[in-house]
């Protein structure tokens, strides 16, 4: 299938090209993208990969078109999220935690299917695909099909998002620190994860305190209800629950002083693969440190929920969405980082 994809070279800026998608194999869909969120892994990636040409994005929303004779429960038409990649059989997949998948390395990050095989080309060379299982900075995706949540009439440029950034904030809070009325979060950076952290919370009836340096990126959760500061070091109560979006050493070291005895901090931003930490204060303070990938999230499950929330009005997605075309890729980094956007969601077809 002929499509249309953003095509990446290292920290170059990324170029629209003619791109052959491979067909679906029997557990397989194609989806036409509708939406698709950036996000921060996107932007590491892109730097590792040097000057591998690659194809990205893993925030897919769209209308499934194609389907592999072994599919069930999908239909041609129906709007879907395309969340990360997971093998559905191993203890982690079925223990309902498939951010830990045993294959998860090789689904998401490795650019090729688990057997090898690539799924797009440019100019009859294989380019690195399939990332997070589906590519999706572009017309049209291939992904496997338990990866596809159902999303019905939801807004596409809302929904793409929550098979990444917003899984994982609103899961980290739900399924990893399950802060209850009466508690205080402190949440350390309010970009897209940071901000859906903090109005997850509230919607709990949580206390919640955002640091967050950038002015404009407080203004939202301060409108729900949130107390914001500009930085760690300003005065603030001390919080039963943390979680850190930034991965920075200094931002976990401090968010970990300001905890209350037996806190609980949940780290969610990639930084440094180390960073010293007084291990002597978490043992006598009771302290927990826990890692959390795509927010220990099933998202069969969360998806729906989130969706839910949003229907109800206690989770104000769309006031964290601001769309782009697929080919202002960069402009909508750049609008990311100053904080005139929280969270930015390129459309295909404009």
């Amino acid at each position: 299938m002929r499509i249309s994809a953003l095509l990446a070279r290292g920290t170059t800026a990324g170029a629209l090209v003619d791109a052959d998608l491979d067909d679906p194999r029997p557990d397989e869909v194609i989806v036409r993208i509708e939406a698709v969120g950036v996000c921060h892994t996107d932007l590491l990636t892109r730097r590792k990969l040097g000057t591998q040409p690659a194809v990205l994005g893993h925030e897919g929303c769209g209308l499934v078109e194609h389907l592999g004779p072994a599919v069930d429960g999908l239909t041609p038409g129906d709007r879907v999220v395309i969340s990360f990649a997971s093998c559905g059989g191993c203890a982690q997949c079925r223990a309902g935690l498939p951010g830990y998948c045993a294959w998860a390395a090789a689904l998401n990050g490795s650019g090729r299917r688990l057997d090898g095989s690539p799924t797009l080309r440019v100019g009859d060379e294989p380019v690195f695909g399939a990332f997070f299982g589906q590519s999706s900075f572009a017309t049209a995706a291939l992904a496997d099909a338990r990866s596809c949540i159902p999303v019905g009439d939801m807004p596409p440029e809302v929904a793409a998002p929550l098979g990444c950034g917003f899984l994982t904030g609103a899961g980290a809070v739900l399924n990893v620190l399950r802060p209850r009325h009466g508690d205080r979060l402190l949440v350390v950076g309010a970009g897209g994860v940071g901000a859906v952290a903090a109005l997850t919370a509230l919607s709990e009836g949580v206390e919640v305190v955002v640091a967050e340096p950038v002015a404009a990126r407080r203004v939202l959760p301060a409108q729900y209800g949130a107390t914001t500061v500009a930085s760690l070091d300003e005065p603030m109560p001390s919080v039963t629950h943390a979680l850190d979006t930034t991965g920075r050493p200094e931002s976990i070291a401090r968010a970990l002083t300001l905890l209350q005895p037996r806190g609980i901090l949940a780290l969610v931003g990639l930084g440094p693969a180390q960073t010293a930490l007084d291990v002597r204060k978490l043992m006598l303070r009771g302290l927990q440190v826990r890692g959390c990938v795509e927010g220990d999230a099933d998202p069969s499950l969360l998806i729906p929920e989130l969706i839910r929330r949003f229907r109800r009005g206690l989770l104000p997605l769309d006031r964290l969405v601001t769309t782009y075309a697929l080919a202002d890729f960069d402009r909508a980094v750049a609008d990311q980082r100053a904080g005139r956007t929280l969270k930015p969601v390129l459309l295909p077809g404009t």
